[in-house]
């Protein structure tokens, strides 16, 4: 299986080689695999993954801190290829990922793959390559929680989910984080090696399988700060009644349901339904902080009779239960980064 890493001036030194030995370590596991997994790779007939980096010119490239990155390979020299992937990059002067001129190669050289039916991927900044190459165009995608605004800016016709670690459709994944690219290889070893071989991998670096989803991570209300009619309706269901509907919001906004849902769409690739969950829980993610708070109560505060529905909800947009995250806070704040926070 060989696999193409994308270098660009700027690109992250460690996303790239980190990148390449990840690959390395998983074949270094193979050699030797458990019982059960021996016959499975006997049977699928895998072979191990190969990895070069490539560049425009085959030359090599500085990096974010001016380093030189190796290069194996041209474009037109890599050779038949299983996955292309791109990593994060160091942004510009004005705080945004460069332009698309300086990208413009490795983006047709990527879409070029992507029509030949090869994985395509990218995580953190590398994102934008797989923008500018028109692949997220219709198609669910993530990046870096903090570029999600111009990210919607620049490629208006992608849809991009707010704060998903990993999103994947039609051999197009995408990963959110400078650190992401572990997510994306152990998502292209899935795909291309099976989960046995992803799980393999991830364990042996001792690395979740499972990423947490960077709204996590993420300040509390930020995606919410992009437009007037976001902050207003998130202040609606903070302060409206438990059991409030996408129809009362609708109502409280003073436009139709149908509107509504177009403008949410738009802005944050939500269903009203979807707004209110996101919103009230993270309203429970401040509140869980609290010390002392239960979790019950907790609940109650935030619009849910029930203690299922809301356990239901807390799971699935932060990948742990109630109990669990006021753990996992109470534990981040020991050693003094606050969940929902970027320290520095």
């Amino acid at each position: 299986m060989r696999i193409a890493i994308i270098a660009v001036e700027g690109s992250l030194m460690s996303a790239i080689t980190g990148l390449a030995d990840l690959f390395w370590m998983t074949n270094q596991a193979l050699r030797s695999p458990p019982a059960g997994l021996s016959s499975v790779l006997k049977n699928s007939g895998f072979t191990e993954f190969e990895t070069v980096i490539v560049s425009a010119d085959g030359k090599a490239q500085r990096d974010a801190q001016g380093r030189l990155i190796p290069v194996d390979a041209a474009f037109d020299d890599a050779g038949p290829c299983d996955a292309v992937l791109v990593t994060g990059m160091a942004l510009g002067p004005d705080r945004l990922p460069p332009s698309s001129a300086s990208l413009a190669p490795a983006a047709r050289w990527i879409n070029a793959h992507h029509q030949q039916g090869v994985l395509v991927g990218a995580a953190c900044a590398g994102t934008f390559v797989l923008g500018e190459a028109g692949l997220l165009n219709s198609r669910r995608c993530t990046t870096t929680w903090w570029l999600h605004h111009v990210f919607k800016q620049r490629f208006p016709k992608a849809l991009p989910t707010w704060g998903s670690a990993v999103e994947a459709q039609d051999r197009v994944v995408t990963t959110g984080g400078p650190l992401s690219w572990v997510d994306l290889a152990l998502y292209v070893i899935g795909t291309l090696a099976g989960r046995e071989v992803a799980k393999l991998t991830a364990d042996m670096s001792v690395t979740d399988s499972l990423p947490l989803p960077q709204s996590v991570y993420a300040p509390r209300g930020f995606i919410n700060n992009a437009d007037p009619l976001l902050l207003e309706t998130e202040q609606i269901i903070r302060h409206g009644k438990p059991g409030l509907t996408a129809v009362d919001l609708a109502k409280a906004l003073n436009v139709s349901e149908r509107t509504l849902h177009r403008r949410f769409k738009n802005l944050t690739n939500e269903s009203p339904k979807e707004l209110i969950t996101r919103v009230r829980i993270e309203t429970a993610c401040v509140l869980l902080q609290v010390p002392g708070a239960s979790v019950k109560q907790v609940a109650l505060n935030c619009g849910y009779n029930e203690d299922t529905s809301f356990r239901r909800a807390f799971i699935q947009l932060t990948g742990m239960t109630p109990a669990d995250y006021k753990r996992w806070a109470k534990g981040r704040a020991s050693v003094g980064i606050d969940a929902g926070t970027i320290e520095g």
